[in-house]
Order: C-alpha cells, then structure tokens, then sequence
C-alpha cells in the first residue's frame, strides 16, 4: 500500500540508523545505537568471576540493569530486563566462560537489544550470531508498519488518524554469517534464516496479523545486518589504521 507517514517514510521503510562502539572507557564494552530521535547507549561489564544466586555455574550467567530516564525501575522495566536477558543468552555461548557474570546495562526495546549486540561484541563475548530487532505496528486497516517513532508508538495512531491497534517486538538472527567480524572472539554458529529468538506482542492481533508482522519484520533485517556489517567492517579497519 503506498501509505506514508508524518516523518515522509513508507510503512515499510526504517528510520536513519547509526552505531559507534567502544564510546566508553570503564566498561569491557560499550555501543550506542540510534534509530531517528531514539537513542540508547549500552554498556557491558565481564565477565566477572561468580555467578549469580540461582544460576548455573557451569555455564556463564548475564544479568541485565535496566536504567530508566527518570524515576524508579518498575514492572515494566522488569518485565525489559527480562526479555533482554533470555535474548542475550540464546545468542551467547554460555559454555566458553563458566562460573562468570556479565552484566549489561541499557535502555529502551527494541534499540536496546541491536545495541547490547555491539556492545557484546566491542566486549568480545564469545556469541553464537548476532541478532537484529525491530518493532512492527498494526494498523486496524490490517497493514503493518515498521519501526515507529516516539509519537507513533506512544498515541497508537498514524499521520491520517487510522488506530494502530497492536505492536510486535520481533527478534531474528542475523540472515548472513558475515556479518560477524573476523578474528574476534565472536563464534559463528549456523545460520538460522527462519528462526524467531524473540517475540514480544502488546494489543489484540490475529494468528494471520501476527504472520504478517513477522514477514515484513524478517523483510527488514536485510537493511539491519548490512548495516551491522558495514559498521563492524569501518570499526575494523580504523583499528587497524590506530595499530
């Protein structure tokens, strides 16, 4: 449907996106990710000897702090910190470093997971593949819009006033293997082209909505992963250049 919205893009076209890593000198690792006016910084810390209460020492263990603008942390930010870690750990190889805890300390879904991936690898956290995020909307006229903005996402409605009716927060593996730098410390695994790490829905949407959000969500990762790997590409070879 030729559809555009207040900011002149296509339901199907993403916002200008940029990432630098290695932005921080504290932590092991660290990114920030920008998609239009939505920015998040993302910090990783470990591993660190010792696991958590209630965790597998023979594996490593990730603990995610979600650190809001203002206020306290509440349900919902639990419920995010929640999310990113069991995404954190479907994509890391949790075998390599037992007995650790890495922490990682973010903002805002689902900027938040494209941006803990950078900073897990500026970290070196061995990783079985990267994994690219972005957010779907409903529209009630039954199509589905890619990556909204702030004002979009926060009245649910569009540029002509149509109601956006539900939200999916979808994450996909990386669609090609070279989008992994090499020479780190990052594990290529198999490549998963169909496969879903994570889901997400707020609102009230069909089983056919639902597959419709996945397709046009999967159609988006091409533009993610070259964008991941042209920034890990120009981070390499200024590296290089500094040796």
């Amino acid at each position: 449907m030729e559809i555009d919205r207040e900011d002149g893009r296509t339901p199907n076209q993403l916002r200008p996106l940029a990432c630098s890593r290695n932005i921080l000198h504290r932590p092991h690792g660290s990114a920030s990710w920008s998609q239009g006016d939505t920015k998040v910084l993302a910090a990783v810390y470990g591993p660190k000897a010792g696991t958590k209460r209630n965790e597998d020492p023979e594996k490593a263990c990730f603990e995610v702090i979600w650190k809001p603008k203002s206020g306290q942390i509440g349900k919902v930010e639990k419920e995010y910190e929640m999310i990113l870690k069991k995404t954190i750990q479907s994509i890391c190889v949790l075998t390599v470093n037992p007995n650790t805890t890495t922490s990682v300390i973010i903002q805002l879904l689902p900027c938040a997971i494209n941006a803990a991936c950078a900073a897990l690898v500026d970290a070196g956290i061995p990783m079985k593949h990267l994994a690219v995020a972005i957010c779907c909307c409903l529209a009630d006229k039954g199509y589905v819009v890619l990556d909204p903005n702030k004002l979009e996402e926060k009245t649910y409605l569009n540029y002509d006033g149509q109601k956006m009716t539900a939200f999916a927060y979808l994450v996909f593996p990386n669609t090609t293997l070279s989008v992994l730098p090499k020479g780190s410390s990052v594990v290529e695994g198999e490549p998963v082209e169909h496969g879903i790490i994570t889901s997400v829905t707020h609102g009230v949407m069909s089983v056919d909505d639902y597959f419709l959000c996945v397709e046009n969500g999967r159609a988006a990762t091409a533009s993610l992963s070259a964008f991941f790997r042209k920034n890990f590409q120009q981070s390499q070879k200024n590296s290089s250049i500094a040796v």
